[in-house]
């Protein structure tokens, strides 16, 4: 182990070293989980707080598949981007027709397995 390494174990208390997958996969889940959540309580201002969150996050990631340094594949982006426009769409009929969830919840589950290498349906 070098020694910025081991600094960083002492700083943060853990020997796990994450990878920007592996923030990407906690950024998903954690806004999985509040849509889940305020869905499962029937919670409307949780699930404006969670279709806020969720819209932030496909925001984000939109603006980053369109970045010219982004170096995905086109075929891989062009998914993606069209993954990111039907949930900004979603996250917007969750905030103005007080739409399902449930769709929105799919396709995060699914790109928390992709970001997992989990490739089952």
């Amino acid at each position: 182990m070098n020694f910025a390494l081991s600094q960083n174990i002492e700083k943060f208390g853990s020997p796990h070293v994450s990878t920007a997958r592996d923030e990407e996969y906690l950024v998903f889940s954690r806004v999985t989980r509040q849509l889940k959540d305020a869905s499962d309580r029937n919670d409307r201002y949780a699930m404006i707080r969670a279709a806020n969150a969720s819209n932030q996050l496909w925001t984000a990631m939109a603006t980053d598949l369109a970045h010219p340094e982004n170096r995905l594949p086109p075929e891989t982006k062009a998914g993606l981007l069209s993954l990111a426009f039907f949930s900004l769409r979603q996250g917007h009929r969750i905030l103005l027709e007080n739409a399902s969830a449930d769709p929105l919840i799919e396709v995060n589950i699914r790109i928390m397995k992709g970001l997992r290498g989990d490739t089952s349906p």
